[in-house]
């Protein structure tokens, strides 16, 4: 939250001392009631406050309390004399610091404020969304608005019409719509058996839910990551779905006993906390493929109503009806993922694919798994025969189209291979596009094609694809924010770039040297070096040659051409990291 007084300084003109002394009242009265509303005062500038708050009911229901209170005080004062404030509200990630708070979510809220009228609030649409009909305000709907220092135009609504009595605002305006596309979290499921190796079962049939609702361009379903990290806070249902910003969540759980499986499911409304529907099945595990899609059928139904049966039956299709290779693929999955970038994991997960592939020589997804782990291979360097290895994982990438063309992660990992084997471009745009097409709601599809069309020279399509995956997971993993950021720095934006790469949560050096850069492209040369000096002490000797950096980026992200490489070393050498 980010309050300011509106013509302070026409004011302070009249009667500076008295103003003065109105001010420090005002503030400690906001101060308090943000207190009473469970948040904390972040830090004072001037006339203007800034408060951070765990839930956004409480933010806006403190803001209204103090519009409603400060009104009070002024109800009888002459107009040149009140000292109203405007106050804007956000919801979005911050950087804490010493006792402070910066970045995005902090620099939205104080652009929202210039948009509230004085005396009244403006939300973000992240806090419509999350507000929903919690609390009995009116709302009014500004559209879009391009704000200052934010790339992207923002959704804002007004709160306005305090009367003086504490929290009652006038409901002239309508509620806005929050959303025209159903939303969706698919929480991850419980484990209830005994065995904790069971977990990666669990965790299969969790996603296998959310792979079938994912192929529907008519839902929005939240990322896996996201789902994840909000479950790890401890949030019941309702607010794990306010908290990524979804209408609605799934969740349940999962008990295996020998030959059979027990799965609850169960749809909540988020706003209201009401739930929708919930089944319990009880099957043998051969039925297994038939409870994961009659869990996702009902939701789809629930959502979307009546869908093309042809959109249907893509989505709900069967892969495998091998329950031991599906079992594979799973766990397969499960070491890949959950440790993604250790070869020890990923050899693992490779004989895991080859035994699928052994049971149903069919299974399209077992290919594709098998496909990316020798990419990785080819990708760390893993490999004593590079070439080998690389056309392997483009043979088998191939396969699995062959086999199931609507194959998300097969176009996935032949782009990457294409692109970063090969330098083909032109196949590489053709594969992640047809990987996007397959599979709109996969956030790593979108942070893949912002890196590729980085290097691909389309800085334009870079920031849509960011766009695209903060749609689908507002909590971005840090490869996926340094895209955005890296984006930012060639578009010569390096006060976003500067905001985005902070709030990455463990910086590589690489993050180091383009934030060095970006300061000293602003001529900021003492936060530069600041940077280059942490960077040294987490990685020893952070500066090169102009050869060692050109080498670098190109064996690191394969440029198509050299002009990105040049505006980045012109900054790292302004910033002291190229070595003469």
């Amino acid at each position: 939250m980010y309050a300011d007084v509106a013509g302070y300084s026409r004011l302070t003109g009249h009667d500076e001392d008295a103003t003065h002394r109105m001010l420090s009242e005002y503030l400690d009265l906001i101060a308090d009631t943000v207190t009473s509303h469970r948040g904390n005062v972040m830090h004072y500038a001037g006339d203007a406050v800034l408060a951070k708050f765990d839930a956004v009911v409480d933010a806006v229901s403190g803001a209204s309390k103090i519009q409603a209170l400060l009104a009070e005080r002024n109800r009888d004062l002459d107009e040149e004399r009140k000292l109203q404030f405007r106050i804007g509200v956000n919801l979005g990630d911050v950087i804490e610091d010493r006792g402070d708070i910066y970045g995005d979510g902090v620099n939205i809220a104080a652009r929202l404020e210039s948009l509230a009228e004085s005396g009244g609030i403006c939300i973000s649409e992240s806090v419509r969304t999350a507000l929903g009909s919690k609390l009995d305000l009116g709302y009014e709907d500004l559209g879009e608005k391009q704000v200052k220092n934010i790339a992207e135009p923002v959704r804002a609504y007004r709160i306005g019409g305090f009367n003086g009595e504490a929290g009652v605002a006038s409901k002239s305006a309508q509620p806005a719509a929050v959303t025209e596309k159903p939303s969706i979290v698919v929480l991850p499921f419980q484990n209830m058996s005994k065995e904790a190796d069971n977990d990666f079962f669990v965790d299969g049939i969790t996603e296998e839910i959310r792979n079938a609702l994912c192929r529907f361009r008519e839902i929005v379903v939240a990322a896996q990551l996201a789902s994840i990290q909000v479950n790890e806070q401890n949030l019941d249902v309702a607010e794990s779905a306010s908290k990524i910003g979804v209408k609605y969540a799934l969740s349940g759980s999962v008990r295996r006993a020998g030959d059979r499986v027990r799965i609850t499911a169960s749809l909540v409304e988020g706003e209201t906390g009401h739930q929708i529907w919930s089944e319990q099945y009880d099957h043998v595990l051969d039925d297994i493929f038939q409870v994961q899609d009659d869990v996702a059928q009902r939701i789809v139904t629930m959502l979307v109503g009546k869908i093309e049966r042809s959109d249907r039956e893509r989505s709900l299709r069967k892969e495998t009806d091998n329950l031991s290779a599906y079992e594979c693929v799973l766990n397969g999955r499960y070491h890949f993922n959950e440790w993604h970038g250790t070869r020890d994991s990923v050899m693992q997960a490779r004989e895991l694919f080859e035994k699928a592939i052994e049971l149903d020589p069919r299974y399209a997804a077992a290919w594709s798994g098998l496909a990316a782990t020798y990419h990785d291979e080819a990708k760390h360097g893993w490999t004593s025969d590079f070439e080998i290895t690389a056309d392997k994982s483009i043979e088998l990438a191939k396969k699995a189209i062959e086999l199931d063309e609507h194959d998300s992660f097969a176009h996935l990992v032949l782009s990457s291979a294409y692109w970063r084997f090969k330098a083909n471009f032109e196949m590489a745009k053709s594969q992640i596009e047809a990987a996007i097409e397959q599979n709109p709601n996969y956030y790593w599809n979108y942070c893949y094609g912002s890196w590729f069309s980085i290097c691909n020279g389309d800085l334009e399509n870079s920031v849509n694809c960011s766009r695209e995956a903060l749609r689908r997971n507002p909590i971005l993993p840090d490869s996926c924010l340094y895209s955005l950021g890296f984006t930012e720095y060639l578009l010569g934006d390096y006060e976003k770039a500067i905001s985005t790469i902070c709030q990455i949560t463990n910086l590589e050096p690489d993050n180091y040297a383009c934030l060095a850069a970006s300061y000293a492209q602003l001529g900021r040369i003492d936060e530069a070096r600041k940077v280059v000096t942490e960077c040294i002490e987490y990685e020893g000797n952070c500066g090169k040659s102009t050869a060692e950096w050109r080498e670098y980026w190109h064996s690191a992200l394969n440029f198509k051409e050299e002009v990105p490489i040049n505006h980045l070393i012109e900054g790292l050498d302004k910033a002291g990291l190229v070595s003469h």
